[in-house]
């Protein structure tokens, strides 16, 4: 498998990112209900922010992942847990698939693990999916991260999960960490 990514065009990926993100199987994702312009708007404002970024990624050219990493402290979730330095937070929405294949999932984010880590500034992985999405957290279990908290967030009650560098093996695949100041891969 060939994963890539590239930063969320809150313009030209809308069409697809809105079809994603309304479906019923996107529940957790918090924007089912969300008009083509709402989930613009979303991808608009995380595209201007420096703390916060959102990636397309691809299997052999299409897509099949939204993921987003921000700095806990500049977020909701580091006012629930005592952030460290090099902390990073991530959100994953995998994309429909016309088949289901066992594993995809694991690779794809040990794929994202790799790409998150060749920054050397981050130093541990922090996730916080609803408690409500079983099938997440087990993932990310199986992934390495381990369950912490309990915390209330203004979306939802999350399961925080963390996993440091040193306790995942390094992957050595990913293809260059995601721009961690402005998006300046911008097309």
């Amino acid at each position: 498998m060939t994963f890539t990514h590239r930063p969320v065009d809150p313009v030209g990926d809308l069409d697809l990112l809105h079809a994603w993100v309304t479906q019923p199987r996107a529940e957790f994702w918090g924007m089912t209900t969300y008009t083509r312009d709402e989930v613009g708007e979303v991808y608009a404002f995380l595209d201007g922010l420096s703390t916060h970024h959102a990636y397309l990624v691809h299997r052999d050219d299409r897509p099949v992942a939204i993921f987003q990493t921000y700095e806990p402290q500049h977020d909701a979730v580091g006012e629930t847990y005592d952030v460290q330095e090099g902390d990073l937070g991530c959100h994953l929405f995998v994309g429909p698939a016309d088949v289901p294949e066992p594993g995809f999932t694991g690779h794809l984010l040990e794929y994202l693990f790799g790409v998150v880590l060749s920054d050397p500034a981050v130093q541990r992985i922090v996730v916080e999916p609803d408690v409500r999405n079983a099938a997440s957290i087990a993932r990310f279990e199986r992934a390495g991260l381990r369950r912490s908290d309990v915390v209330e967030l203004p979306d939802k009650t999350a399961q925080l999960a963390f996993v440091t560098r040193d306790e995942l093996p390094q992957p050595g695949h990913g293809d260059g960490p995601p721009d961690r100041g402005r998006q300046a891969a911008r097309r």
